[in-house]
C-alpha cells in the first residue's frame, strides 16, 4: 500500500479524533451550564457543537489535498485510502461515527460528484456483538420488596450535582405515589431491577436521569427529569414510564441531547428497548450524532427500498409554493425539494430557503419544529417513481434532476418525518379532537415564540400532527426571529370607506405583523373558532407578542416540558 493511501487514511482519522474530542469537550460542559442556569450558554453550545463537524471535515479535505500537492486523487488512490482506513477502524473505540466522517470527507473531496459507492461506507465495516458489554457505562440496582425510593435516594445523591435538591424526600414520595398509580402491578416481585446510564442527559433547562425498569418480562423506561426550582434548589418534575412518553422525549422535533458518550453505539444499544418505535438513526441524532444518524438513515432507507415494492408519490395535502414534497407510502418519511420557481406571491430566494433550514437545524426546536436531513445527489430507482410524481418534479424542479439509465438523481433534497397535515386532520376530526389539536397548534406557536421563532406562515397546512397527537411546524421558508418582527395593532379607520377598501389605509413595513389579521385565515370554521376562544385568543393581540419580545430581550427563557403537563408531580400531588 502506497504512502499516499496511508497518509490519507491517517489524516482523516486524526481529524475525526480531533472532531470527536471537541464534541466531547463541549458536551462535558453541559452539567456546569445546567448548574449555573446558563440557558444562553446552553443554546450557544448546541450551535457550536453542530458546526464542529463541517469544520473538521473541511480541515481533513484541505490536509489531504495539501499532502497530495494540491492535485486530485484518482479513484484507485481513493480505494487504497479506504482500505488503509479499514485497518484504523478495527481497533477504534468509535468506528461507526468514524465511517460517517470518512464518507463526508470523500463526498466533499469530489464536491458530491462522480461518487463511487465502493469507495464509501454504504454499509458498516465494523460490527459489534449483538449483546455488547454495557457494564462500564451503566449501573444496575436490584430492588428489595419493591423499595424503589431507597435505591433512588442512593442514585440521586451519587450524582454529585453542585446544586442540592430542594426537598429530595418529598420528591421520592412523589415517585412512590406515581409508581403506585401508573407503574406495573408486579413491582413487589423479587426479580425487579433498575439500571441507569452513568451520565445525565442535558437539554434546554433540564437534566435527565435515564434508566430502565425491568420487572419479570417487562422492560420499561424509567426517566427522571431534574429541574431548577424557582425558589432555589433542584427537584424531580415527573417520572417517565411509558415507551410513548420516552419517544416524545427523544423526538425528532427537539434539540439534541448533551450526554457524555465516548462510544455512542453502546448508548444506542442501551436506549433501543426504551424506544422500540425509533430506528437507530433517530436515536443517534437525538444524542447529538446527527451526521452519523444521516448515514444510518440512508442504510435504513436502502434496506426498506430492497424489501418494499410501492412507488414514490406526491405527499398528500396542499401543494407548497416553495417546496415540492413526495413520499413512499410504506416509509414514514417525506422528501422535499426546492422548486426552480416559486408560486406567487412567494418572493424568497433559493439561498434564503436553505439558510432558513440551516437556522432550524442549529436552533432550539423546543419540540415544535421537525428536524431535517439534507442530501446532495440523492439517487432513486426510476421504476419506483410514479408517473404523476415524475411529471410534477420535471415541471417544478428540472434543474435538480438527472436521469441516467434506470436512476433518478436529485441534486439537492431534504428528508423529514412524515406527519398528517393539520388542515387534513381537522377536516376529519371529532369536536374533541378539534379542541385538542387547536390547543396543540396554539401551544406550538407560543412555544416557538418563547424560543425566539416566529413561524411566518401560520396556515394549518404548514403544521403536522404526529402519531402522539402533537402538532409540529414543518414549513420554514418564512420563519423569522421574534426579535426581528414589529408587532402592531391595526390603526383605527379614518373614515367608514377605509374599511371597505381593498388596500390598507395605513403604512406597512416589511417586518410589520398585525396579529389581529390571524383570525381572518384561522377562524373560518365555527368549530375552530370555538376551540380558540377557550384559551388562546391572546394570539390575536399585538400586546401578547410584544410581551414575548420583551421576555426574550430580558433573557427570560420559557419553560417547555417534553412530556404531558398533567403528568407533572406538581399537577398531580401538590396541594
Amino acid at each position: 500500500m502506497n504512502n499516499i493511501a496511508r497518509d490519507g487514511a491517517r489524516i482523516t482519522m486524526t481529524r475525526f479524533d480531533d472532531f470527536y474530542r471537541c464534541f466531547l469537550d463541549i458536551t462535558q460542559g453541559a452539567q456546569a451550564r445546567f448548574e449555573a442556569k446558563d440557558w444562553l450558554g446552553v443554546q450557544q453550545a448546541g450551535r457550536q457543537r453542530i458546526r464542529l463537524y463541517d469544520h473538521h471535515v473541511n480541515e481533513a479535505v484541505q490536509a489531504i489535498r495539501h499532502n497530495n500537492s494540491g492535485g486530485p486523487l484518482s479513484q484507485h488512490q481513493l480505494k487504497a485510502i479506504k482500505q488503509a482506513f479499514n485497518d484504523l477502524l478495527i481497533d477504534h473505540t468509535n468506528p461507526e461515527v468514524a465511517e460517517s466522517f470518512y464518507n463526508s470527507v470523500y463526498h466533499r473531496s469530489f464536491r458530491h460528484q462522480n461518487i463511487r459507492a465502493e469507495n464509501l461506507y454504504v454499509h458498516g465495516f465494523v460490527h459489534r456483538l449483538p449483546s455488547p458489554d454495557l457494564a462500564p457505562h451503566c449501573r444496575q440496582y436490584h430492588i428489595e420488596a419493591g423499595d424503589v425510593t431507597s435505591t433512588l435516594r442512593q442514585v440521586l445523591q451519587g450524582l454529585q450535582l453542585a446544586v442540592p435538591f430542594r426537598d429530595l424526600e418529598q420528591d421520592l414520595q412523589y415517585v412512590s405515589c406515581y409508581l403506585q398509580e401508573f407503574g406495573p402491578t408486579d413491582l413487589t416481585l423479587r426479580d425487579v431491577s433498575l439500571t441507569f446510564i452513568n451520565h445525565l442527559f442535558f437539554r434546554n433547562k433540564g437534566a435527565y436521569l435515564i434508566g430502565r425498569l425491568e420487572c419479570g418480562n417487562t422492560c420499561l423506561p424509567f426517566i427522571l427529569p431534574i429541574l431548577h426550582h424557582e425558589q432555589g434548589g433542584l427537584y424531580l418534575d415527573t417520572l417517565i414510564l411509558s415507551h410513548d412518553d420516552a419517544s416524545i422525549l427523544f423526538g425528532f422535533a427537539r434539540a439534541y441531547f448533551m450526554v457524555w458518550c465516548p462510544v455512542p453505539a453502546l448508548l444506542v444499544h442501551f436506549l433501543r428497548p426504551l424506544l422500540p418505535n425509533k430506528a437507530d438513526y433517530e436515536i443517534y441524532s437525538a444524542i447529538g450524532c446527527q451526521k452519523h444518524g444521516k448515514t444510518e438513515f440512508y442504510r435504513d432507507f436502502l434496506q426498506h427500498l430492497h424489501s418494499s415494492r410501492d412507488k414514490f408519490v406526491l405527499a398528500p395535502g396542499i401543494k407548497g409554493m416553495v417546496m415540492s414534497v413526495f413520499t413512499l407510502p410504506s416509509y414514514d418519511v417525506v422528501f422535499k425539494i426546492i422548486k426552480d420557481k416559486f408560486t406567487p406571491p412567494k418572493e424568497v430566494s433559493h439561498d434564503t430557503v436553505r439558510a432558513k433550514y440551516r437556522l432550524v437545524k442549529q436552533h432550539d426546536r423546543v419540540g415544535r419544529m421537525a428536524d431535517t436531513m439534507e442530501f446532495t445527489n440523492f439517487e432513486l430507482p426510476l421504476h419506483r417513481i410514479s408517473p404523476e410524481l415524475l411529471a410534477e418534479l420535471q415541471q417544478v424542479a428540472p434543474s435538480l434532476l438527472t436521469i441516467t439509465g434506470d436512476t433518478l438523481l436529485i441534486r439537492h433534497l431534504y428528508t423529514e418525518r412524515r406527519m398528517t397535515p393539520l388542515n387534513i386532520y381537522l377536516e376529519h376530526a371529532s369536536d374533541q379532537q378539534v379542541i385538542d389539536a387547536i390547543d396543540e397548534y396554539a401551544n406550538a406557536i407560543k412555544q416557538l415564540a418563547t424560543a425566539n421563532i416566529f413561524p411566518g406562515d401560520m396556515l394549518f397546512k404548514n403544521f403536522g400532527v404526529t402519531r402522539h397527537g402533537r402538532v409540529i411546524f414543518y414549513d420554514y421558508d418564512e420563519i423569522a426571529y421574534m426579535t426581528e418582527c414589529n408587532f402592531r395593532d391595526i390603526p383605527k379607520a379614518r373614515y367608514p370607506e377605509d374599511e371597505l377598501s381593498a388596500e390598507p389605509w395605513y403604512s406597512v413595513a416589511p417586518n410589520d405583523i398585525f396579529p389581529e389579521e390571524f383570525a381572518t385565515f384561522l377562524l373560518s370554521s365555527p368549530r375552530i373558532r370555538e376551540a380558540f376562544k377557550q384559551q388562546h385568543n391572546d394570539l390575536f393581540t399585538a400586546d401578547y407578542w410584544r410581551q414575548l419580545q420583551q421576555n426574550i430581550h430580558a433573557g427570560i427563557f420559557g419553560d417547555v416540558y417534553p412530556y404531558r403537563r398533567k403528568r407533572r408531580f406538581r399537577y398531580l400531588y401538590s396541594s
